[in-house]
């Protein structure tokens, strides 16, 4: 990354901690952290040490305590609840552990409101949404429910949708955690070959080694720090 290039992800002084007992519990404190355009960066790290705190942060859907969180260029850590609703809706795709898919809706339906979401030009959704199912080689299942759907196309279905309307940044909680080692390595692959291609910033928070294979960078959370995670065992 060129010392002048804004990345689409920073976090900087972050801090959070949790009650334990009579006591609060650091999750972490300090943490600074830049994902660059196209970079996939993998957290790992032991039950409890605050992964999941720290992608709820990054997403905008948990105001930390102390520090900040900068989405493509605009940091948040002042904006009203509806400014950071407003930016996580523009700048952020979201990938969960389960898919998440609505039950009702057909894999293009689900891509087609996330467009509405975003508020996408209503002539570009149902495009952006065919294109992105193809991409993802799911175009002959747009018009399947979830139920009608392997585990394997669920979460391409979900990774389709975090991608609508082209966020600067993807965040994925454990996406390969419910899929067996096969298609975890399937579904681990595609998330990085799409953040590279289309120059997102990935932030992947696992306990899976299946996405550490297509990592740029490693990092382990241990201790309320992010460390290098080379030869740490998640």
């Amino acid at each position: 990354m060129s010392p002048t290039t804004t990345p689409p992800l920073s976090l900087r002084g972050l801090g959070a901690t949790v009650p334990d007992g009579r006591e609060e519990r650091v999750l972490f404190d300090g943490v600074d952290l830049d994902v660059a355009a196209g970079e996939v960066v993998v957290v790992t790290g032991p039950s409890g040490s605050g992964k999941s705190t720290l992608l709820a942060v990054a997403g905008l859907l948990r105001r930390p305590p102390t520090g900040e969180v900068v989405v493509a260029g605009q940091p948040t850590a002042s904006l009203s609840r509806r400014g950071r609703t407003a930016v996580r809706r523009q700048q952020i795709g979201i990938v969960y552990q389960s898919a998440n898919l609505l039950g009702p809706l057909t894999a293009r339906e689900q891509l087609e409101l996330a467009g509405r979401i975003r508020r996408m030009p209503r002539r570009q959704i149902g495009a952006e949404a065919d294109r992105l199912l193809g991409d993802l080689a799911l175009g002959d299942r747009s018009g399947q429910l979830p139920a009608e759907l392997s585990g394997g196309e669920r979460q391409r279905v979900g990774i389709a949708r975090a991608l609508m309307g082209d966020p600067s940044v993807l965040l994925a909680d454990e996406p390969t955690a419910s899929l067996d080692p096969a298609l975890a390595g399937e579904v681990a692959e595609l998330l990085a070959t799409e953040a590279r291609r289309r120059g997102v910033a990935a932030l992947i928070v696992t306990h899976d080694d299946a996405p550490l294979r297509h990592a740029d960078r490693h990092l382990h959370l241990v201790g309320g720090q992010l460390v290098d995670g080379t030869g740490v065992a998640s």
